[in-house]
């Protein structure tokens, strides 16, 4: 499943080298991964009303209830870069 997100976030982002996607395994049995991509790829990521986001979840999760998993993703803001 973590792939899968690595992937399709690298095909619709102009940056694909800065994508990152952690993988933590809570207590519970639940899979959280945390996708951080470039700042300037936010917008694309989101899409207009986070439908682009949404969508991607939906197929990571039809992945993750094939698996019998449970799964959370969480999109992270890029941390700032020091401009000066």
């Amino acid at each position: 499943m973590k792939d899968l997100l690595h992937y399709l976030l690298t095909q619709i982002t102009d940056f694909p080298d800065d994508v990152k996607v952690e993988e933590t395994i809570a207590i519970d049995g639940v899979i959280t991964l945390t996708a951080t991509v470039n700042s300037a790829d936010m917008g694309r990521v989101i899409g207009k009303e986070g439908r682009v986001i949404n969508a991607i979840r939906s197929l990571v999760k039809v992945k993750a209830i094939r698996a019998d998993k449970r799964i959370q993703i969480n999109l992270q803001e890029p941390a700032p870069t020091a401009t000066g």
